[in-house]
């Protein structure tokens, strides 16, 4: 061999050495992005799992109930929030994003929930930016795209 086809293999095998190292960090990403997704439905299943199962079944609750269980509405407002936060700073993925904003539109939408959300946003004004925006868009909107 001469010493041009040797410095051709060698290019052709850096170039696919670069190649697979750049298809790793690809897939450690994706990794790490699922592994952090499955840690927020995690708690997101923790959070909800403490609230009454007539209120995920789309049951309204009286008002000793709601004030009961506030604290634990609150906690989920505030993971969506986050959940909405960090879809739009990347963090989230588009597909995962989809199921959670699909979700989200129709937790808010259940008498218990709606009633809740209400109560938090007229008590807590200036908090919860990202999920109120979100809202107001309809739920149809990508916040990746804010």
């Amino acid at each position: 061999m001469d010493s041009e086809m040797i410095q051709v293999i060698a290019n052709i095998a850096t170039a696919v050495g670069v190649l697979l190292v750049c298809l790793q960090l690809w897939l450690a990403k994706r990794r790490a992005v699922t592994a952090f997704e499955d840690t927020l439905a995690k708690e997101f299943r923790e959070t909800v799992k403490k609230l009454p199962v007539r209120a995920l079944l789309g049951e309204p609750l009286d008002e000793r109930e709601r004030q009961q269980y506030l604290n634990d509405f609150y906690r989920y407002v505030d993971l969506t929030n986050s959940q909405v936060f960090l879809r739009q700073i990347g963090r989230i993925s588009k597909k995962t994003w989809a199921y959670w904003r699909d979700g989200i539109r129709d937790l808010l939408a259940l008498p218990a929930f709606a009633d809740a959300w209400g109560d938090i946003k007229e008590r807590a004004p200036n908090s919860f930016e990202e999920l109120r925006y979100l809202e107001k868009e309809g739920f149809k909107t990508d916040p990746r795209d804010w």
